[in-house]
């Protein structure tokens, strides 16, 4: 069986084609920069290996590209669009309609353009993608995947706001978390790889979204993350932890409408807001020319994650691993060496050579005297997106 996966970023296209049950890889690719000049497509089968650079102004016409490399006479793996019978979608934000992977139908649809608000970076180019599927795929069956749904298992403490208790019980006001089903493979990966009877572990998910959970016996038990995708870490565009009292001064005091405000903190903060570059690829070249301003983001980012590790270890009263991955955890040994330097009391030693070579294997990069195991885990979200759509539909 065919399944097409498809994981929308807010700036990216993330797409494999997966034969099920075998798990077979039959293309993969990426399409990131959106909206940019000088967006890139990638593009890989057993025999290609593509990469294209032109401008690409939004998902839709991402999407189509996509397609066309998919059905091209020399370059493509299907000969019709009906070779196709599954695409798994991701959706970021299921609210509590969804917990589950669930067949997509115009109600379900309807429900993920009401959490629009909620994940405004991400829910509107799912959509979009499940919209343009339907209309270039009419014959498959339409699966969507949340990434909520691994922090059903949050407690209570961990989930609710100190706000009034009927924000929560009649509109749902809590902590849902999102990167799911990355934070899922990841921690199914390194369970296997520890061994261990009893775990407690932090993954930690760092591309143009970032995002950290503390997970316990394969189950989360807090997450950086909470009603949107918004707070926790600094990533891409999005400033993450804020003081609120920052947008009633906005509002209030510089004249922001709420618009604007939203703008500012989702699609204008972050990286690109102290440095101009939401690219951390970028940011680090820039820096090594002795930007400071690249530098003192760079320093900012890995604070950030440092703070949420103390935090974690605190409510899980130990630690036996850390595990970066996404774009930035498996690619950046900068980024891991600022995160994991001076975290000796964690028993967090980095082995330096280690964290310098560069695999798309599990690996360790802590020291041998490292009481806590560093690994640096690749994520597959399309895999795991991919099985859950099958065994969904069989």
């Amino acid at each position: 069986m065919n399944i097409l996966v498809i994981n929308s970023g807010s700036s990216s296209i993330k797409f494999q084609l997966i034969q099920m049950p075998s798990e077979t890889l039959v293309c993969s690719g990426l399409v990131e920069r959106i909206g940019e000049k000088d967006a890139i497509i990638n593009y890989k089968t057993d025999h290609i290996n593509l990469k294209e650079i032109l401008p690409i102004e939004n998902h839709n016409q991402g999407l189509k590209n996509v397609v066309d490399l998919l059905l091209d006479p020399e370059k493509g793996v299907i000969k019709n669009t009906d070779d196709i019978e599954i695409i798994g979608h991701r959706v970021v934000h299921g609210g509590n309609a969804f917990s589950n992977t669930t067949l997509i139908t115009e109600d379900v649809k309807q429900k993920i353009n009401e959490f629009a608000a909620l994940a405004p970076l991400h829910n509107p180019n799912n959509l979009e993608g499940i919209v343009v599927a339907e209309q270039l795929f009419p014959n498959a069956k339409q699966a969507a995947i949340f990434d909520t749904a691994f922090f059903q298992t949050l407690p209570e403490k961990a989930k609710r706001y100190a706000i009034p208790n009927k924000l929560y019980i009649e509109h749902g006001i809590q902590v849902y978390g999102f990167h799911g089903t990355s934070h899922k493979y990841v921690t199914e990966k390194a369970l296997q790889y520890l061994k261990l009877k009893t775990s407690k572990i932090i993954t930690i998910h760092l591309g143009n979204g970032c995002s950290m959970t503390a997970v316990v016996n394969g189950k989360s038990i807090d997450h950086n993350l909470g009603f949107t995708p918004s707070n926790g870490l600094i990533m891409g565009t999005r400033s993450g932890d804020i003081d609120h009292a920052i947008v009633f001064y906005l509002v209030n005091s510089l004249g922001y409408d709420l618009d604007k405000v939203k703008t500012l903190l989702t699609k204008e903060s972050g990286m690109l807001g102290l440095t101009g570059y939401s690219d951390l690829r970028d940011i680090e070249a820039q820096a090594a020319k002795g930007n400071e301003d690249c530098k003192l983001a760079l320093e900012m980012n890995a604070y950030r994650i440092k703070k949420y590790i103390g935090a974690f270890v605190a409510a899980m009263n130990g630690l036996d691993a850390i595990v970066f991955t996404a774009g930035i955890g498996e690619n950046s040994n900068y980024i891991r060496e600022k995160v994991c330097t001076e975290m000796d009391y964690f028993g967090i030693n980095l082995d330096t050579n280690k964290n310098d070579l560069r695999s798309s294997d599990i690996r360790e990069i802590n020291a041998t005297t490292s009481k806590t195991k560093v690994l640096v885990i690749p994520t597959n979200e399309e895999l795991e997106i991919a099985k859950q759509a099958y065994n969904l539909v069989n």
